[in-house]
């Protein structure tokens, strides 16, 4: 085996697949650790639990409140940015993930987006209040959402286009 193949081995290594049901760790800053859970189509729930040490039992999250449900790109986990430290069941009111909502910023309209379906739909700027924006986020726009609700203060990122 000459050095290349060595190091597309020893990089091969280091990758994690994306499973559904995997439970992952989030470093927030060094200072404490979020959990989250890879869903089906491409969904990704984090959970509102917060702990300084790594977690030891990852049960504890089956009962943990949810922070938010959102696509995020799959090299946080297949490059092992973030670490899979578990595999749980998929929680019965996450089997169906949350519609979200789609901005066309030049015709200033709505659709509704179902995450489950992939269906598209027109909607109002009323029916969309309170949904998530459809979008795929990177490790440093969640890190700093979880940062910022932890600290309680605004996210620039969660600024919506309705407002």
């Amino acid at each position: 085996m000459n050095k290349q193949e060595g190091k597309k081995l020893e990089n091969n290594q280091k990758r994690q697949k994306e499973t559904i049901g995997s439970v992952f760790e989030v470093p927030i800053n060094g200072e404490y650790y979020v959990y989250g859970q890879i869903l089906p189509n491409g969904g990704y729930v984090f959970f509102d639990y917060k702990s300084k040490m790594p977690i030891r039992n990852i049960s504890t999250l089956i009962s943990a409140p949810i922070l938010f449900v959102v696509g995020v790109y799959d090299y946080v986990i297949t490059r092992n940015i973030w670490h899979k430290v578990g595999k749980l069941p998929i929680r019965k009111e996450l089997e169906t993930q949350p519609m979200q909502y789609i901005y066309d910023s030049k015709t200033g309209k709505f659709s509704l987006y179902d995450n489950n379906t992939g269906t598209i739909t027109p909607s109002s700027k009323d029916a969309v209040r309170g949904l998530e924006c459809a979008a795929v986020w990177g490790e440093n726009h969640i890190i700093d959402r979880i940062r910022d609700y932890y600290n309680h203060i605004p996210c620039i990122w969660l600024k919506e286009h309705y407002e």
